[in-house]
């Protein structure tokens, strides 16, 4: 069974989800978006100044980079992936 098999919604959604990530994780790995940083963007300055906030960013940045290409390989190849595939990219 293929992942096509089983999907039942329009195709242009995996692309936004695409695009999604890729816009966010292109402003994390540039340093400049610790407001999307769930906690880091609600503590205080004190509990702020115990951490980098650039290195934070590109940390954060990196992980999503991934999860955008897992979710592009998705969309890319959903006639030939095996429906396994999306518990790997969630």
């Amino acid at each position: 069974m293929k992942l096509k098999d089983i999907s039942a919604g329009p195709d242009w959604v995996v692309w936004i989800a695409f695009i999604v990530f890729a816009v966010f994780s292109i402003v994390l790995l540039l340093g400049r978006g610790s407001w999307l940083i769930s906690g880091y963007n609600t503590a205080s300055k004190e509990e702020k100044a115990k951490y980098k906030e650039k290195k934070l960013c590109r940390v954060m940045g990196s992980g999503m980079a991934v999860i955008a290409v897992l979710i592009l390989i998705m969309g890319v190849f959903e006639s030939i992936l095996p429906v396994f595939f999306v518990y790997i990219s969630i």
